[in-house]
C-alpha cells in the first residue's frame, strides 16, 4: 500500500518539478489526529527547487487526495503532506503485515509484523557483552552490559540475521596474582569449599592490606607471571576459582533470560597471542618503547595516545588480548560486523583497538563500541575493592520481594494462577525495563524507587496490557481472529491503534539500525497506552459485527506484538495479572 502511494509521489514530482533520484518516506504524522501518514519532501526538496515548501506539498495533495487509497490529503504547514486513509485501505495494510508472519495470529507466540531482513547467506553478526570478572560476583552494574546485548541478540535474530553471541569474561590478568597471594595468606580452607563471596572477601582483603604493605602488589605481578608461565599449582587454584565463579552466575544469567553461544574467557586466547606479536613486529606496526614494552604509535591525524601491546617483562595486557579475540572471531566466523557492549568508559581503549587492528592491515568486518552510560547510585556508592559492591542478585531478589508486596496489597483485582511466577516476572521485569527503557548513552542513577515503580512506563504496565488483552479474548473464547475485509468508518481510537501497529516492523528496523534497545521499550509503552485508551472507550465484546470482529481482531494482534517485543527485551508476559 504505501509503496503504491511513494511510487505516485515520486512520479508527480518528477513530472512536475523535472527531478529524478527522489526519496519519499513515510512516518506517523508529528500530532496524532492529523492523518495516518506523513512526509517531509517537500521540505527537503524546498532549496533545490528554490520554492516554498507549502506550495510544493501542495502539488503532491492535489494528485495524492484523488487515489483510491486517500480518505483526505492535506498540507500543513511548513510543508508537511499528511494522508488520512481509508478504513478498508487500512485493513489491508493490517493484513497484510499480519499474512506476512501467520505465527502472530495464533496467540502471541510469533514474530508479530516484523519482516525478515537478512538471508541465511549473510554473513553473522557477533555480540561481545556481559564481560563479568571471575572471582566477583555480577554487580548490578553487569545487568547494562548483559540485558543491553542480549536484547540486541533477540533483536537482531530476530530480523533473520545469525547471531553469535559471546561471554568475554576477565579469567586472566594480575588480579588473579593478587587473589592467589589472597588465599595463600588468608585462606583457611580448600579453595573449591569457597563461595564466591568468600572469594571477594580475600580479592577486598588484598587491597586492604596493600595499602599499608605495598610489596603485596609486587607478590600479585610476580604470581600471575607464574600462572602465565604454567606453574602447576597456580593453574589449578585458577580453575577452580573460574569453576566457583561460573556456577554462581548461571543461575542468575537464567533469571534475566540470557543465554550465550560460547562463555570465552581471556584466557581462552593464551596461545593466540604471541604470532600476532610477531606479526607486528615484523610489519613494524609494535615498536620497543621507551622502557622496553612493546607499544604501538598512532597517525597524529588520529589524535590517539601510543598504546602498549605487552609489558617489557613479557607480561600480556587487555590489548594483547582483544588482538587475539578479534584475530579468532574473524577467522572462526567471518563476521560481517563484532560489536562490543562496554560501558563509556572504555570509548578511548576501543578507539585504539579499533586503530590498531586497521594498522595491522587484516581485512576487518564493521567494528563498534556499542557504549552505554555510567551508573551511579542513590543510596550507595559501589566499588569492588572496598567491598561495597552491589550485588545483582539482591536487587532482583529485592525487586520480587516488592512485587510480591503489591499482589498482596491488591488481593484480588490481581489475578494470577501461580503468584509467585508473577512477582518474579513483575520484578525482575522492573529492573531490566528500568535499564532498556533508557537511551543507553545517557548515565543514569540506580534509584530503588524509580526502578522499581509498577505505574507508567514501566515493565508491569506493559505486562499488565498484555493480560488484559488476553483477558478479553479469553472471554471471548477465541485467541485468533481475522480481521474483517471492509468495514465503513473507524473511531478514533480503533484508527490510532492501527496506526501505531502497522509502525511495529519500522521501529525494530531503526532499533537495529541504531542499536538502541530503548525504541522498543518506547514503542511497547506507547502502543500499551493506546491499547487501553481503545479498551477504555470502544465495546469490544458487546459491539455490533463487523466492528466486534475488527476489535477482537486488534486485541489480538495486540497481544501479540507486545509479547513479541517484551520477549526481545528478555521480559516475560503473563496471560493472567
Amino acid at each position: 500500500m504505501f509503496e503504491e502511494l511513494t511510487t505516485e509521489a515520486i512520479q508527480v514530482l518528477e513530472t512536475e518539478f523535472q527531478l529524478k533520484d527522489i526519496r519519499v518516506l513515510w512516518s506517523a504524522p508529528r500530532e496524532r489526529g492529523r492523518g495516518d501518514l506523513s512526509t517531509t519532501v517537500a521540505l527537503e526538496l524546498a532549496k533545490k527547487l528554490k520554492k516554498k515548501p507549502i506550495d510544493i506539498a501542495e502539488v503532491l495533495v492535489t494528485h495524492l487526495s484523488k487515489n483510491a487509497l486517500v480518505e483526505k490529503a492535506e498540507a500543513i504547514a511548513p510543508g508537511y503532506v499528511n494522508l488520512t486513509l481509508t478504513p478498508t485501505a487500512l485493513l489491508k495494510e493490517l493484513n497484510r503485515t499480519r499474512e506476512a508472519h501467520p505465527p502472530s495470529l495464533h496467540g502471541s507466540s510469533g514474530r508479530a509484523g516484523t519482516a525478515k531482513v537478512a538471508s541465511k547467506k549473510d554473513r553473522p553478526v557477533v555480540f561481545d557483552y556481559s564481560q563479568p570478572n571471575i572471582a566477583k560476583p555480577l554487580g548490578i552494574h553487569h545487568i547494562l552490559s548483559t540485558v543491553i546485548g542480549q536484547s540486541l541478540v533477540n533483536l537482531y535474530k530476530h530480523l533473520g540475521h545469525e547471531t553469535v553471541s559471546i561471554n568475554h569474561i576477565g579469567d586472566w590478568g594480575t588480579q588473579f596474582g593478587k587473589l592467589a597471594v589472597a588465599y595463600k595468606k588468608w585462606g583457611k580452607k580448600p579453595i573449591e569449599q569457597h563461595s564466591i563471596d568468600e572469594l571477594l572477601e580475600l580479592y577486598v582483603r588484598f587491597h586492604t592490606e596493600v595499602e599499608t604493605d605495598a610489596s603485596l602488589e609486587d607478590e600479585g605481578r610476580v604470581a600471575f607471571k607464574k600462572l602465565e608461565e604454567g606453574d602447576k599449582d597456580l593453574r589449578a587454584f585458577w580453575a577452580s576459582v573460574v569453576k566457583i565463579t561460573m556456577e554462581s552466575m548461571e543461575h542468575l544469567y537464567e533469571r534475566l533470560n540470557v543465554h550465550f553461544d560460547f562463555t570465552q574467557g581471556e584466557s581462552f586466547y593464551e596461545d593466540k597471542m604471541a604470532p600476532i606479536i610477531e606479526e607486528g613486529k615484523k610489519k613494524g606496526t609494535f615498536k620497543e618503547g621507551k622502557e622496553g614494552a612493546l607499544i604501538i604509535e598512532f597517525p597524529e591525524d588520529k589524535n590517539l595516545p601510543p598504546a602498549i601491546v605487552m609489558k617489557a617483562d613479557g607480561s600480556t595486557i587487555y590489548l594483547t588480548r582483544d588482538l587475539a579475540t578479534a584475530r579468532y572471531r574473524i577467522d572462526t566466523w567471518h563476521p560481517q560486523a563484532i560489536y562490543y557492549v562496554v560501558d563509556v568508559a572504555q570509548q578511548l581503549y576501543f578507539k585504539q583497538l579499533f586503530e590498531t587492528l586497521t594498522q595491522l592491515q587484516w581485512e576487518l568486518p564493521k567494528l563498534e563500541h556499542v557504549f552505554f552510560g555510567r551508573m551511579s547510585f542513590a543510596d550507595k556508592s559501589m566499588s569492588t575493592r572496598k567491598g561495597n559492591i552491589l550485588k545483582l542478585e539482591e536487587v532482583l531478589d529485592e525487586a520480587v520481594k516488592r512485587a510480591d508486596a503489591i499482589i498482596k496489597e491488591r488481593g484480588e483485582t490481581i489475578q494470577s494462577e501461580d503468584p509467585k511466577e508473577l512477582a518474579d516476572m513483575m520484578g525482575i521485569g522492573a529492573v531490566v525495563y528500568g535499564i532498556l527503557s533508557q537511551n543507553r548513552k545517557m548515565n543514569m542513577v540506580f534509584d530503588w524507587d524509580k526502578m522499581l515503580s509498577f505505574e507508567g512506563n514501566s515493565a508491569p504496565y506493559i505486562q499488565y496490557t498484555h493480560a488484559r488483552a488476553k483477558s478479553v479474548l479469553r472471554k471471548a473464547e477465541t485467541d485468533a481472529v481475522d480481521l474483517p475485509e471492509e468495514i465503513g468508518s473507524l473511531t478514533e481510537k480503533e484508527r490510532i491503534l492501527i496506526g501505531t501497529l502497522l509502525q511495529f516492523s519500522t521501529v525494530l528496523q531503526e532499533a537495529m539500525e541504531s542499536n538502541m534497545p530503548h525504541k522498543i521499550a518506547t514503542y511497547l509503552y506507547e502502543l500499551s497506552q493506546d491499547f487501553n485508551a481503545f479498551y477504555n472507550s470502544d465495546p469490544i465484546l458487546k459491539a455490533p459485527e463487523p466492528e466486534k470482529t475488527l476489535r477482537l481482531a486488534l486485541t489480538s494482534f495486540t497481544a501479540s506484538v507486545l509479547k513479541t517485543g517484551a520477549t526481545l527485551l528478555t521480559l516475560r508476559v503473563p496471560d493472567r495479572m
